[in-house]
C-alpha cells in the first residue's frame, strides 16, 4: 500500500502540471491569434447578435446571444466565464468589455448572466463578438482542496480520507433493511448498502441500469430519516438533471451556481429565485430603493456649503449606512429561512466551496458521476462531509485531462476508482439493465462487467418492426474509403464513409418507413470518434441537398462525439469508426472505456460502419468484430457497392 500522503502530494504535482498544461494551452489558442483562428478553436463566437434580455431571478441581468456564423465548433459550456466585445472601431478597447457567466448554451444561441447593471450601448452593435476565459477559480479551489486534505486538520476528513485511500477500513452498521417495491434487487441492496455505511459507499452503475433512479431513492431515504444532505456531480447538466428528479420526488432541493438548463424546473430552485419569491422580499427590494434615493440626495450636498447643510449630509449619509445595515440583516434572515426549509443542497463539485455553504457539513455527500470528476475536485464536497456516497461507471469516460504527462503519471485515476479497488466491500453494481435488447449488451457486459448484467424484460420490446436486425457491423476493408488528416485541426476524418454512413443511414430509416419514424417520434443518433468527422456528417445531412430524407429529420438526428452522448440513448444509434489505413493506427479509438459508451447508447438498433482491416489489429476490435460474426451481425460494404 503507498503512503496515501505521499500519494496525495503526488495528486497536487499532477494537478500542478494540468493547470499548467490547460492555461499554456488557453494561451496558444488565444493570445496572439488572429480572431479568424479563435473561432476554429472554438473559443470565440462572431458575429453574435443580441436576441434579448431580461432580469432574471435574483435582479440578475441575463442576455441571449446568437451566433451568425454556425459553421465553427464550440467550447462554451455553462457555468464558464465569458467577455463581451465588439470589433467595431470606435468601441474597441479594454473599457468596451464587459464580462458575463453562460447560464446555458445550445448550438448556435447561448445566455448569459451579466455582470453589469445595465446593457452597454456597443452591446448593440453588429460587430458583437464574445471570448471564452479561462477559468483559474477551479484549479485553485482544487489546490486548496488537496492540502486541506493532506493536513486534514479536522478528525473526520484525516478519517475518511484514509478510508477513503485504503488504509482503514470502511464500516457499517445493522440498519434495518427496507425493500422499496419500485426498485429491483440489486437497486435495493445498494440503497440498503448506503443506508448502512457509516463511512463510505459506492454504487457502481453501467449504461442503462438506472443509477440516477436508485441515488434518489437513497436521497429520499436519507431526507425521511431527517439528515442534511448535499449533492453534487461535475457538470452542471448533471446537477441539473439530479435537481429535476428532486422535484419531481417532491424533495425541496436549492440549486446553488449557474444551471446548464434554463427551464422552470431547475430556475425555480436556484436561490436567487427563492431570494425573489420570499415573502420579505419586497421589503427588501424597498430599502435598497430608499439607499439609492438617500444616497442621490446625500450626494447633491457639496463640501463648500454650510454648517447646517453638512449636518444635514452627515445625518443622510447614517440613514443610507443604517439602512444598508438593515438590509443586510434581511438578506442574511431570508437566506436563513430558505436554508432551513431546504431538505437537499446542490452544486458542481467545484460549486460545493461557494461562499453560500461556508462553515456548513453535511450528514451525507452524496457524489454523482464520479468517474468523470478529477480526484482534487471529488475532495472539495468531502471536506463537508460525515458519510459520502459516490456513484458512477469507471467503465466509462474518464474525467477530461488536458497535459498527456498528468493523465500518464496518474491523474486520470479517480477517486472513486481508488474506493472501489480499495473498499470493495462497500460497493454495489447494479445489475438489471433498462434500455438496449440483450444483443446490443452483450459485448460490453462481457468485456467490462464480468458477464453480470441481465437485460430487463422491458428490452424485449426494444426493436424495430419487421424482424430488422438489432446489430450490423458493415466492414469497409479492401473498399478505398481512406481516411484523411484535416490540416486546420489536425483531426481525422474519412470523406467516402462519412458519404456511405449517411446513405445507408437514409437506406434503414426507408426501410422501417419513414412515416413511423416521424409517428412514433423514434430518435437517431450518429457518433463519430474525430470532430472533424462529426463536421463531416453534419454538413452532408444538415447542409447539403444529398439526403433530403435525413435533412426533413434534423429534429430528430444527433450528430456528436462519444463525449457529446454520455449517459444519452438514442433509439437508432450509427457509428463510423472513421480510421483506416495500413498501418494499423486507431489512435485514441484504442481508449476501450470511451467505445464502452459509444456501443451503449442504442435503444433498438445499433449499426457500426468501419474499416476491420486497420481496427482488428487491436484486440478489443478484434474480439467486437468476433462477437457481432457470432450474432451473425456481419456485412461487408461491397453488398451495397
Amino acid at each position: 500500500m503507498p503512503n496515501i500522503i505521499e500519494e496525495l502530494k503526488q495528486g497536487l504535482k499532477l494537478l500542478k502540471l494540468e493547470w499548467n498544461e490547460d492555461l499554456a494551452q488557453y494561451r496558444r489558442k488565444f493570445l496572439h491569434t488572429s480572431l479568424a483562428e479563435k473561432k476554429k478553436e472554438g473559443i470565440t463566437w462572431h458575429p453574435i447578435q443580441l436576441k434579448k434580455s431580461r432580469i432574471g431571478m435574483g435582479e440578475r441581468l441575463l442576455v441571449e446571444v446568437e451566433r451568425l456564423d454556425s459553421g465553427y465548433p464550440s467550447s462554451f459550456s455553462s457555468g464558464k466565464s465569458v467577455s463581451f466585445f465588439s470589433t467595431h472601431e470606435g468601441y474597441q478597447g479594454a473599457e468596451n468589455r464587459v464580462n458575463g457567466v453562460v447560464n446555458q448554451v445550445s448550438r448556435d444561441s447561448m445566455v448569459v448572466t451579466l455582470q453589469a447593471d445595465e446593457i452597454p450601448d456597443w452591446m448593440q452593435d453588429s460587430r458583437l463578438g464574445v471570448d471564452l476565459l479561462f477559468d483559474e477559480n477551479s484549479y485553485r479551489e482544487m489546490e486548496a482542496a488537496m492540502k486541506k486534505v493532506i493536513s486534514a486538520d479536522h478528525p473526520r476528513l484525516a478519517e475518511l480520507r484514509d478510508i477513503a485511500l485504503g488504509e482503514k477500513t470502511a464500516k457499517s452498521s445493522d440498519l434495518v433493511s427496507v425493500e422499496l417495491p419500485a426498485l429491483n434487487f440489486s437497486q435495493n441492496e445498494a440503497c440498503q448498502k448506503i443506508a448502512a455505511a457509516r463511512d463510505i459507499a459506492a454504487v457502481h452503475g453501467p449504461p442503462g441500469t438506472g443509477k440516477t433512479t436508485t441515488l434518489i431513492a437513497a436521497i429520499r431515504q436519507a431526507v425521511e430519516r431527517g439528515l442534511s444532505i448535499l449533492v453534487t456531480a461535475p457538470s452542471n447538466a448533471a446537477v441539473d438533471l439530479l435537481v429535476e428528479k428532486l422535484v419531481d420526488a417532491d424533495i425541496a432541493a436549492l440549486r446553488l451556481g449557474h444551471p446548464a438548463r434554463v427551464e422552470e424546473k431547475i430556475l425555480s430552485q436556484t436561490l436567487d429565485a427563492k431570494i425573489a419569491n420570499h415573502d420579505s422580499f419586497r421589503d427588501l427590494k424597498k430599502l435598497r430603493k430608499d439607499t439609492e434615493a438617500y444616497l442621490k440626495l446625500a450626494k447633491q450636498y457639496k463640501r463648500n456649503f454650510g454648517p447646517e447643510e453638512r449636518a444635514q449630509r452627515k445625518l443622510m449619509y447614517q440613514e443610507v449606512s443604517r439602512m444598508r445595515e438593515a438590509a443586510g440583516h434581511l438578506e442574511d434572515y431570508i437566506r436563513s429561512d430558505i436554508f432551513q426549509k431546504t431538505q437537499v443542497f446542490a452544486s458542481t463539485l467545484v460549486g460545493a466551496a461557494h461562499s453560500n455553504l461556508r462553515g456548513m457539513v453535511f450528514d451525507v455527500v452524496f457524489i454523482d458521476e464520479a468517474a468523470q470528476g478529477l480526484e482534487a475536485a471529488t475532495w472539495i464536497p468531502i471536506l463537508k462531509a460525515k458519510k459520502v456516497v459516490l456513484a458512477g461507471d469507471h467503465c466509462q469516460l474518464p474525467p477530461t485531462i488536458k497535459s498527456y504527462e498528468a493523465a500518464k503519471a496518474g491523474l486520470s485515476t479517480t477517486l472513486f476508482e481508488k474506493i472501489i479497488a480499495r473498499q470493495p466491500h462497500t460497493s454495489q453494481l447494479l445489475q438489471v439493465q433498462y434500455r438496449m435488447p440483450e444483443e446490443v449488451m452483450g459485448f460490453s457486459n462481457r468485456w467490462f462487467y464480468g458477464g453480470k448484467l441481465q437485460a430487463a424484460e422491458n428490452t424485449r420490446s426494444h426493436q424495430f418492426p419487421d424482424g430488422e436486425a438489432v446489430l450490423e457491423w458493415i466492414d469497409t476493408a479492401g473498399s478505398g474509403y481512406t481516411e484523411q488528416l484535416e490540416a486546420e485541426s489536425l483531426s481525422i476524418f474519412n470523406p467516402e464513409e462519412a458519404r456511405f454512413a449517411c446513405s445507408y443511414l437514409n437506406e434503414t430509416i426507408t426501410r422501417i418507413g419513414v412515416a413511423r419514424f416521424k409517428q412514433e417520434g423514434w430518435t437517431i443518433g450518429l457518433i463519430a470518434p474525430y470532430s472533424a468527422q462529426v463536421r463531416m456528417l453534419r454538413g452532408l445531412i444538415f447542409e447539403g441537398f444529398e439526403f433530403p430524407n435525413l435533412k426533413a429529420f434534423a429534429e430528430l438526428i444527433t450528430i456528436d462525439t462519444v463525449d457529446g452522448f454520455q449517459g444519452q440513448e438514442r433509439d437508432l444509434m450509427l457509428i463510423s469508426l472513421t480510421r483506416s489505413n495500413d498501418k494499423g493506427e486507431i489512435g485514441f479509438l484504442s481508449d476501450t472505456r470511451r467505445m464502452n459508451v459509444a456501443l451503449t447508447r442504442a435503444k433498438r438498433k445499433l449499426i457500426l460502419i468501419g474499416d476491420s482491416g486497420t481496427l482488428t489489429q487491436n484486440p478489443f476490435f478484434d474480439a467486437l468484430l468476433g462477437y457481432f460474426e457470432e450474432k451473425g451481425a456481419y456485412r461487408s460494404v461491397y453488398e451495397f457497392l
